[in-house]
């Protein structure tokens, strides 16, 4: 039987499958579920500090607007402090995870500002959180603001969270870097632990009829994984972070490819929410039954297989390996119907 164990930002995870930020993480049972069919860790959906003004600021809005109205406006109303208007909520369910499944449980955090970043970081290791996953998310809409700047205030971020909390910090990043090791260079020497690849940005579609902003959410799919592999392998020699992979693992072998990249982890959200929490079990049974079938007795032998460093080919992953790619394409022959 081969071994999954794996280590994750210091932690030591009885699987590479991990249930990454999702939906899924409001629900225990379905938590209970995936890590019950065999998921090593859990990371909680995403606490975002704007949505958390947003709020705040509605709830001000509405309370203050109403106050002195009348001669029973102040005991109609109630006070502001009975809200929940902060992480409350949040650190509430990681609560409740951390008492339904034994394994670690990340919280992820999406700032907007340094102080929020900090602020809520100590929250969430106050209340037991094994590591924090930051997602560095910035749309640039201005032209004067340029990419070197960017990097600097995200590398600031970085170092303020790492610097507070005694919490592994692991750092969920965008494919838009002009020089991705360089970059995750600069993270390490900030304090991260860990880089996940990538992030699956909001990305809108356009309504034609209505003349507006689709935001319909499309789920990943393999043809997304490419993209991952592909940084997982210049990055593992590259760097000692430990590395996850999210987006477009829909299977067990994808998994697989994912491993002999580099990847300690592998994170599912898709695959999860359109087949179910245990559909870990499937995964879990196809990435073991490619290692069995290659002859590793762990999964850590078969990490970073096929990285920059390892792989039978190294120009594969490089700018090189594009011009082979066009020059040997073909078009495909239609099969013929019997």
């Amino acid at each position: 039987m081969v071994d999954l164990t794996t280590t994750w930002l210091g932690l030591t995870l009885q699987s590479p499958l991990v249930v990454a930020a999702s939906p899924l993480s409001d629900d225990v049972e379905a938590i209970a579920t995936a890590v019950a069919a065999g998921a090593g860790a859990v990371v909680m959906h995403s606490l975002f500090e704007e949505q958390l003004i947003e709020e705040q600021m509605g709830a001000h809005r509405f309370l203050d607007a109403r106050t002195d109205l009348d001669a029973e406006a102040r005991t109609f109303l109630p006070d502001v402090d009975v809200f929940s208007l902060g992480a409350e909520p949040y650190l509430a369910q990681m609560e409740r995870l951390r008492q339904r499944v034994d394994v670690p449980i990340i919280a992820s955090l999406n700032g907007t500002t340094p102080g929020g970043w900090t602020d809520y970081a100590r929250q969430l290791e106050d209340h037991g959180a094994s590591a924090i996953e930051l997602n560095l998310y910035e749309i640039a809409t201005s032209a004067a603001l340029t990419g070197a700047e960017i990097e600097d205030a995200q590398l600031a971020v970085v170092a303020s969270v790492a610097t507070l909390v005694k919490l592994p910090v692991t750092v969920k990043l965008s494919p838009f870097y002009t020089s991705l090791p360089e970059f995750v260079r600069r993270l390490g020497s900030a304090g991260a632990q860990g880089i996940t690849v990538f992030n699956r940005y909001y990305q809108p579609d356009v309504d034609l009829d209505a003349l507006d902003v689709d935001r319909h959410l499309v789920l990943s799919n393999s043809s997304e994984l490419p993209l991952r592999l592909h940084a997982l392998a210049i990055l593992s020699p590259a760097t000692t972070l430990s590395l996850a992979c999210s987006g477009g693992v829909r299977s067990g072998r994808d998994a697989a490819k994912a491993v002999v990249c580099g990847a300690h982890v592998v994170q599912l959200a898709s695959a999860l929410l359109a087949h179910g929490p245990a559909y870990v079990e499937t995964i879990s049974r196809e990435l073991t039954q490619w290692l069995e079938e290659k002859g590793y007795v762990t999964c850590a032998e078969a990490r970073g297989v096929l990285a920059l460093n390892a792989a039978p080919n190294p120009h594969a992953w490089e700018r090189l390996n594009y011009v082979r790619m066009l020059e040997g394409w073909k078009p495909r022959t239609p099969r013929k119907e019997m």
